[in-house]
């Protein structure tokens, strides 16, 4: 690595600069204050380092957290008509289930509806999905607290309903449910909306609380006779063998699908979500990029300290015959040094904080007494952690490049030292 980076710097192996920044490297300096600024410049550059891998890799596990809870009961693509129906769904999960990409296809009804039990009353979407085919396609099966999918049987009117809502409804398995369509019906009396009364088999939390708290499960064709909707769906729900192909997958059915049908991706569902996890992502990576600079700015100031102190030896140098060039790489070597181990370290800890993130956190907190994720407002009992060595090459790759361009300014003055002033006194 030593060899790349002096390459890097146009500086041989056995190079007059490169063993002579060395053995300034080496030496110990008469003012100890330089000593320990270059000491601070690597812990800066060190720690600034651990600090973002660390970081960087707890936003991306967040974001893995989210989209796997949200992917447990949002399709990877969706195919809607444009108006309230999808007509002809067989045949569009048929042209659909031919991409190399798509796995299953599951048909689904979608409505808006109110859940009443006695005094409760609560806004719901309600989904109307095939047992069978749902499972294809969403994980919330898995996520079933009690209960299971297959109690929905198409003409009992059985509902299954995300946990934090059947709480706020006051239910439990067994118990009757009234859900009230938006779509009203003509009486004698007038329009009433349309009412009909489930009962509750089964309760799911998948962890992501805009879900377990607002989507209720029937059988699909209880949806369709309640919303009247015949033998026409709402959509088709796709899964993937790959769901960041998402998008590409979606551009590819608009084409052969027909012109009446809309395809989003599971990323359309929540964008505004994700781009404000991005957005703190950036920022945050900016501000701690700030203490890696502040790292560089003490390198400039310990190394202009450095050139001062050694007038007298660059002076005899140059009288030796040292080129201004070589006196300047000299003390590029210095600086680059301190780079490369400032860099090295905040790799390894950076790397180790990152996947030691839960230990330490639970460390934190033992000794602080206090609880930095509940449990109960969070969802999430360890703190997410997932470590993209995108992010360490990039933070390093930045790092390195401040190292060296904070050695530029002092060993430009190195260069211009004019023997005959640095020695009068000598």
């Amino acid at each position: 690595m030593a060899n790349c980076v002096f390459a890097f710097l146009w500086f041989p192996v056995n190079s007059f600069p490169l063993f002579v920044g060395l053995r300034y490297t080496r030496s110990r300096q008469r003012t100890k204050f330089i000593s320990v600024i270059s000491l601070i410049s690597v812990v800066g550059i060190a720690l600034g380092m651990t600090v973002l891998i660390t970081v960087l890799s707890v936003f991306n596990g967040f974001q893995r957290e989210v989209r796997t809870r949200m992917l447990s009961a949002v399709a990877h693509v969706q195919i809607t008509g444009l108006g309230e129906a999808l007509r002809d769904w067989q045949g569009i999960a048929a042209t659909a289930a031919k991409n190399p990409h798509v796995l299953a296809a599951a048909p689904y009804v979608s409505a808006q509806g109110l859940l009443t039990n006695g005094g409760s009353v609560r806004g719901a979407l309600l989904r109307g999905i095939d047992p069978a085919a749902e499972e294809k396609v969403s994980e919330i099966g898995k996520h079933m607290r009690s209960g299971t999918l297959e109690s929905l049987r198409s003409g009992e009117y059985n509902a299954v309903l995300g946990a934090p809502l059947a709480r706020a409804l006051g239910v439990t398995i067994g118990d009757k449910v009234v859900l009230v369509a938006p779509q009203g019906q003509v009486t004698p009396a007038g329009i009433m909306p349309r009412m009909r009364q489930f009962t509750v088999t089964g309760t799911f939390e998948v962890g992501h609380y805009e879900i377990d708290a607002g989507l209720a499960v029937v059988h699909i064709g209880d949806a369709q006779r309640l919303y009247r909707m015949e033998d026409q769906v709402s959509g088709v729900r796709l899964k993937l063998d790959d769901l960041f192909l998402a998008r590409q997958v979606a551009r590819e059915l608009l084409a052969v699908l027909p012109r009446e049908v809309s395809v989003s991706d599971w990323s359309n569902f929540n964008a505004t979500y994700f781009r404000a996890v991005e957005l703190e992502k950036r920022m945050m990576s900016l501000l701690l990029f700030f203490i890696i600079a502040i790292a560089a700015f003490n390198m400039v100031a310990s190394l202009y300290m450095m050139v001062r102190e050694k007038q007298a030896d660059i002076a005899i140098l140059r009288t030796m015959g040292a080129s201004p060039g070589e006196v300047m790489r000299i003390f590029m070597v210095q600086g680059t040094l301190i780079g490369v181990i400032g860099v090295g370290c905040g790799i390894l800890f950076g790397i180790l904080g990152a996947l030691n993130v839960d230990s330490i956190i639970g460390f934190i907190e033992q000794v602080f007494r206090v609880k930095f994720m509940p449990q109960d407002v969070y969802q999430i009992a360890d703190l997410p952690s997932e470590l993209q060595a995108g992010d360490v090459v990039l933070t390093a790759v930045v790092a390195f490049v401040l190292s060296i361009l904070a050695t530029i300014y002092p060993s430009w003055r190195a260069s211009k030292v004019n023997p005959a002033e640095a020695l009068r006194y000598e």
